[in-house]
């Protein structure tokens, strides 16, 4: 199944595509040359940037790491409109928790309003945060996964100049 180069989230139909690149949507797509310039980074700075992420502090509740990349999935629909997406979020493992409890409540109750895709994709995004947080499909505590490594790369890139 093909991944978004930008987001690195599955995409289920309708990959936008820019040359070698793969993406959800043009608004990721309009990321290509961000990703180009990331892949050009030196392994070793990232690595280094990695790890200070990985065992930083949150920067969204300032709690203790380890820090990584929590992804939350979401349901909008409103007739015959049904959308879903996927947030991934560089964060602690608690502020993951709570934006796919956050997620997972909108769509349990505004997912199923769109027929026929908000009956059909209000469980599996259900399913996919409660995985979450009973911390299945979750990154391993004590390694940084590669969805941190793209992140930071990104991260780098996007202010044009590696610490």
């Amino acid at each position: 199944m093909t991944k978004c180069d930008f987001r690195g989230t599955r995409i289920l139909m309708g990959a936008f595509k820019q040359g070698e690149l793969r993406f959800c949507n043009a608004e990721c797509g309009a990321k290509a040359d961000l990703i180009r310039v990331s892949r050009t980074i030196p392994d070793d700075v990232v690595e280094r940037e990695v790890r200070e992420v990985h065992q930083g502090s949150c920067r969204k509740c300032s709690g203790p790491g380890p820090v990584d990349v929590h992804t939350s999935h979401r349901v909008d629909s409103a007739l015959v409109f049904t959308a879903w997406s996927s947030h991934p979020e560089v964060c602690c493992r608690a502020c993951g928790i709570k934006k796919q409890i956050k997620h997972g409540a909108f769509s349990f109750f505004l997912g199923w309003w769109g027929l026929p895709f908000g009956l059909i994709m209000t469980p599996v995004q259900l399913a996919r945060n409660l995985s979450g947080v009973v911390g299945i499909g979750e990154p391993d505590p004590g390694v940084p996964s590669p969805a941190l490594d793209r992140a930071v790369r990104l991260r780098l890139a996007a202010v044009g100049r590696p610490r």
